[in-house]
């Protein structure tokens, strides 16, 4: 009803500039005045009705050069952040021949050396498993699938001038968490399934290494003699103590199904489980 109410009016107001215009007048201040507030009213509800909810997106990064893009083991996505309304986009490009960036037009960026934008180094994983490091760039995003000007430098120190967009945003669910950089963490791990009475260890230790992840898994008993893991049979790395396995992680934040084989019972004994690994 507001909507239709404030079409009413608007047109109001152009007939009546109209007429003054058409007598040989001008339209009145006040009239110029308060059709410059309602314009900015009607942009301001656009921006807010196209805002997204503070949280964790992927979305995709489109540019108008085959130069400048992201890594190819991305898939054209980056990591689009919202806290407080505010939006910034990650992206991990695809070598580090891009020095710099900057929101805006490259005759500017000289003149505005404190809103350059400071790479990272990022670290991706290919699906063949091997891993490359590259410049990653946090960049301020005002509105989403709408272009917008961004200068890079590049290695031989001069700016060109690009347009870019940030589009297609969908929220980032823990089902599609990325795995971490190479190195050593600990992971909480829920298990579930079989009698209930059998635990394992948690926090586990897990390492990734050329984009691998592998947990260390150490029973609440020393009587398990293997495991199965997509297939692949996993023997104890101890011979005292706890049954102790280590076992590929293929996602964070997804049950992982294995199968244990005990011999607690009169004769052994496969029992099915999941693992949900999730980092500390």
């Amino acid at each position: 009803m507001r909507c239709k109410q404030f079409i009413i009016v608007s047109l109001a107001g152009v007939v009546l500039a109209a007429s003054l215009a058409g007598c040989g007048g001008a339209a009145p201040a006040s009239s110029v005045a308060a059709s410059s507030v309602a314009s900015s009213v009607v942009a301001s509800s656009a921006v807010a009705e196209a805002a997204l909810p503070d949280g964790v997106y992927t979305a995709d990064f489109e540019t108008d050069s085959s130069m400048f893009h992201t890594s190819e083991a991305c898939n054209g996505k980056g990591t689009l952040t919202v806290e407080n309304g505010v939006m910034t986009f990650h992206v991990s490009l695809a070598s580090k021949k891009i020095v710099n960036l900057y929101p805006g037009l490259a005759a500017d960026a000289e003149a505005n050396k404190t809103a350059w934008l400071i790479p990272t180094v990022d670290t991706v994983t290919y699906a063949d498993g091997t891993t490359e490091e590259v410049y990653g760039y946090d960049i301020p995003v005002e509105a989403l699938d709408t272009d917008f000007q961004l200068a890079l430098l590049g290695t031989k120190g001069k700016w060109y001038d690009h347009i870019v967009s940030v589009r297609n945003a969908e929220p980032k669910t823990e089902q599609a968490a990325e795995t971490p950089a190479d190195g050593a963490y600990t992971a909480a791990v829920v298990l579930e399934g079989g009698s209930g009475r059998a635990t394992v260890e948690s926090p586990a230790a897990l390492t990734v290494a050329d984009g691998k992840m592998t947990a260390t898994i150490v029973w609440s008993s020393p009587n398990y003699d293997y495991m199965i893991v997509d297939g692949e049979k996993y023997l104890p790395t101890n011979t005292e103590g706890n049954s102790t396995f280590e076992i590929p992680v293929a996602a964070l934040g997804t049950p992982l199904a294995v199968t244990a084989d005990t011999v607690a019972m009169s004769k052994p004994h496969e029992i099915e489980y999941t693992l949900t690994f999730t980092l500390e």
